[in-house]
C-alpha cells in the first residue's frame, strides 16, 4: 500500500492535471470516487444513520491522525476538521497545492448523501487553510438554515451542499 504521504501527493498531482482539463473532468472524477465510496459507506450510512456516519468519520479520525471533532444529536452531525493531515502534507510539499484539492471531499460526500436521504452542508472554511466544517441532517429547513449561516461566512465559493438549488 501507498503510504498516505505519497498517496496524498499523488491526489494532488491527479486533481492538478484534471483541473487543466475543465471542471467537468474534476466533477466524473469525484463521481467515481464516490460510487467507489459507496461500498464502504452506503450501507452504514442507510441502516446506522447519522451514528454510521460518526462511526465512519471516527474511524478516519484515528486511522488517518486527525485533528477533528464531531457532535452528534438526534437530528443532525456536525464535523470540524481541525487540521486535516491531508492537506496538511501538501501545503508543506515542493509540489504546491492544486487550487482546487479540497473539493475532492464535498465531490465524493454529497452524492452518497444524497443517495442516503441526507442533506449536507460542507464548508471548505479556507482553500490553503487545512480546516473544513461538514453538517448532516434529514432535516431539509435545518440545513437551509446552515447553508444560508455558513454562507454569510465563508463565501458562494466555499460552501457545498446537496440541497437542490430551487430552495436555497
Amino acid at each position: 500500500m501507498m503510504p498516505s504521504d505519497q498517496f496524498v501527493l499523488f491526489y494532488n498531482e491527479i486533481f492538478k492535471f484534471l483541473e487543466k482539463k475543465g471542471d467537468e473532468e474534476l466533477r466524473k472524477y469525484y463521481d467515481r470516487v464516490s460510487r467507489r465510496q459507496e461500498d464502504f459507506c452506503i450501507s452504514l450510512f442507510t441502516d446506522k444513520g447519522l451514528r454510521g456516519m460518526f462511526e465512519y468519520w471516527e474511524r478516519i479520525r484515528v486511522e488517518e491522525n486527525c485533528d477533528c471533532r464531531q457532535n452528534l444529536t438526534d437530528t443532525y452531525l456536525e464535523f470540524r476538521m481541525n487540521v486535516c493531515p491531508s492537506l496538511s502534507k501538501v501545503v508543506k510539499s515542493d509540489a504546491g497545492p492544486c487550487a482546487r484539492y479540497c473539493d475532492h471531499c464535498p465531490g465524493w460526500v454529497l452524492p452518497i448523501f444524497s443517495k442516503t436521504g441526507y442533506f449536507c452542508v460542507y464548508d471548505l472554511v479556507g482553500r490553503t487553510k487545512p480546516s473544513c466544517y461538514m453538517f448532516i441532517t434529514k432535516d431539509r429547513s435545518l440545513a437551509e438554515a446552515k447553508y444560508r449561516e455558513r454562507l454569510a461566512m465563508s463565501g458562494a465559493d466555499l460552501v457545498f451542499t446537496n440541497i437542490p438549488s430551487d430552495r436555497i
